[in-house]
């Protein structure tokens, strides 16, 4: 168990906030946000893990859309427990990931509805990502946020140097991920941007070169690097099988949206190794 069973809660807070120094591991850690909620971000880090295991790595998923989790919808599971089972103690880590229909996929699952409040500002969130690290046993790690910049959204990016923002061409979303760009500029090195629903390569490459161009006007951090790595085109095929539960990447292999993934996946595997 995470926590001795006769401790205080405040006591379990410390524990579970007690952070770990050295963690060595060969799990690599890729968080996936968004400024704007609504673009695909979900559907996204699923089918991204779903290519991940198809080259024969073993990928956890952190469904960290705290209060709106969905990604047990996205794989057609029902976990028995969630993640908060073990930061509440009941469960062991271990206990609370479960496995997918898909072979070296794993789910830790979220709890929608549920109210977090009590764990607010208290880096749990932080200690959950970094105890499944250490359990030494996927090579990747993809942590789903939920949308905008809220105090748990902000936690999560706090911990991890790979970081891809999922957008739209809709001005609305490029206004939050610029947001987005400003507040990672201060202490990451770098921000990976992808587009979603876009026609083509082209759009998503022009619409970054602006916002890099406006974040030299702006005179943000120079040193930080907006990373363009992909696109992926707006294709029926996507709604229809998020209707029926299932992953657009396996049922459409040969799908142009499915092969723009696959060039974002050799991105992130040339990029993170």
């Amino acid at each position: 168990m995470l926590f001795n069973s006769i401790s205080s809660q405040a006591s379990k807070l410390i524990n579970l906030t007690r952070k770990k120094k050295h963690i060595t591991s060969k799990t690599k850690l890729i968080t996936i946000t968004s400024g704007k909620g609504g673009v695909g971000k979900s559907t996204f880090t699923a089918n991204i893990a779903y290519l991940l295991a198809q080259r024969g790595l073993k990928v956890a998923v952190l469904d960290a859309d705290i209060g709106l989790a969905n990604m047990q919808v996205l794989f057609n599971i029902k976990p028995k427990y969630t993640f908060f089972d073990y930061i509440d103690g009941s469960k062991s880590l271990t206990e609370t990931i479960s496995k997918t229909q898909y072979e070296n996929i794993f789910l830790l699952a979220g709890k929608s509805g549920y109210q977090y409040s009590k764990h607010s500002n208290s880096f749990v969130f932080t200690r959950v990502v970094e105890d499944v690290i250490s359990l030494n046993i996927f090579d990747i790690l993809l942590v789903d946020t939920g949308a905008g910049l809220n105090d748990f959204v902000k936690e999560f990016l706090s911990i991890s140097d790979n970081i891809i923002a999922l957008t739209t061409t809709d001005p609305s979303a490029l206004t939050d991920v610029y947001s987005l760009i400003k507040m990672l500029s201060f202490d990451k090195d770098k921000l990976m941007l992808c587009f979603n629903h876009t026609r083509n390569y082209k759009i998503g490459e022009t619409i970054t070169n602006s916002l890099v161009s406006l974040a030299k006007k702006n005179r943000l951090n120079q040193d930080f690097m907006v990373e363009y790595i992909g696109n992926v085109s707006t294709s029926a095929n996507i709604s229809t099988t998020g209707r029926l539960r299932k992953l657009f990447t396996k049922e459409f292999f040969d799908d142009d949206s499915t092969k723009q993934l696959q060039d974002v996946i050799n991105y992130l595997l040339k990029n993170i190794y």
